[in-house]
């Protein structure tokens, strides 16, 4: 039996990571920073709980990585922990920067420094890339970081790729795109269109406040991308790889079909508020997928549209 230990268990990647591996038939441990006092209440949606060994780690503390690695013994690793909001890493930017860049070098030094035979996945992201012009993003593309978030993601990526090149290790980095799910704590932007369309349905009377709907994203679901990450580290050698859909859509476009698939308008309930706006923010996200289709077989079966219209009836029915 594989052991496999997801870092950052507690999230939506997590979560949905975990009850893959266990499909598998993996021995599966997770980390939070405090695992006595954690919730895990996507673990518990998905009735996985029990099932899976948490431990108390923080990434910024290279003893308690040491500590969890020793413990655990793992054969592959998955790196989803840190700071995952970009509209708090403008108000949090040194934690951010700790939480990501500090905390993927303790794992990766740590890995090292152990000798541990683990195959090791680094979440990515595509906001690394910055505003491309429109152009779709490969895994060749310039980083331009825009926000502190998009900046301690640029530096742990090129952390990864320093310990593979300089001390031959197992790992690789996931450029994932935009990905949503129920899962999706309502402090992201598609949970709160699809949770305000829900209760609107339900006849709240409320009004919907966003910031600048104009913006353009390549929203996948995220239960299917965590298959590509196992998939990342099922091949002889690790290489990086764009995880999207190669379809992008604006925010106003995802607003719409939320709200048409509870059979409302969105224009009657929504209003622009442009104190929501973020100091900088990347036009349009584009991405061109193509590698992971071709090396891993791996490829997006929902649209951007689909996974606005799936949010919004789950959550109606969760109401």
């Amino acid at each position: 039996m594989k052991k496999a230990i997801i870092f950052g268990i507690s999230g939506q990647d997590g979560a949905y990571l975990a009850q893959l591996l266990l499909e598998k038939g993996y021995e599966v441990a997770g980390t939070s920073r405090d695992a006595q006092m954690a919730s895990l209440g996507s673990l518990a949606a998905l009735g996985i709980r029990e099932r899976v060994a948490v431990h108390s780690v923080t990434l910024t503390d290279f003893r308690s990585v040491l500590t969890v690695l020793n413990t655990v013994k793992p054969d592959e690793i998955y790196h989803l922990a840190g700071q995952s909001s970009v509209g708090l890493s403008f108000d949090q930017p040194v934690e951010t920067f700790m939480s990501i860049g500090v905390g993927t070098l303790n794992l990766l030094e740590a890995v090292r420094f152990l000798g541990v035979p683990a195959r090791l996945y680094h979440a990515s992201s595509s906001d690394c890339f910055g505003d491309t012009g429109g152009e779709p993003a490969t895994e060749l593309t310039p980083f331009a970081p825009r926000s502190p978030y998009a900046v301690a993601k640029a530096a742990a990526h090129f952390e990864v790729g320093n310990y593979r090149e300089a001390y031959n290790l197992y790992a690789c980095n996931g450029i994932l795109f935009n990905h949503e799910s129920p899962l999706r704590p309502k402090r992201f932007v598609t949970r709160k269109i699809v949770a305000a369309a829900a209760r609107i349905a339900a006849g709240s009377g409320e009004t919907l406040r966003l910031g600048n709907i104009d913006v353009a994203r390549d929203w996948g679901f995220a239960p299917q991308y965590v298959e590509a990450m196992w998939r990342m580290l099922q091949r002889d050698t690790p290489e990086d790889y764009v995880i999207a859909t190669g379809r992008t859509i604006t925010l106003r476009e995802f607003v719409a079909e939320a709200f048409a698939a509870l059979g409302l308008d969105w224009r009657e309930h929504v209003v622009v508020d442009p104190k929501l706006y973020r100091p900088t923010d990347i036009a349009i996200s584009r991405a061109n997928p193509t590698k992971a289709e071709r090396q891993l077989g791996w490829k997006a079966t929902m649209s951007p549209a689909d996974v606005a219209q799936a949010m919004a009836v789950h959550e109606q029915q969760e109401i």
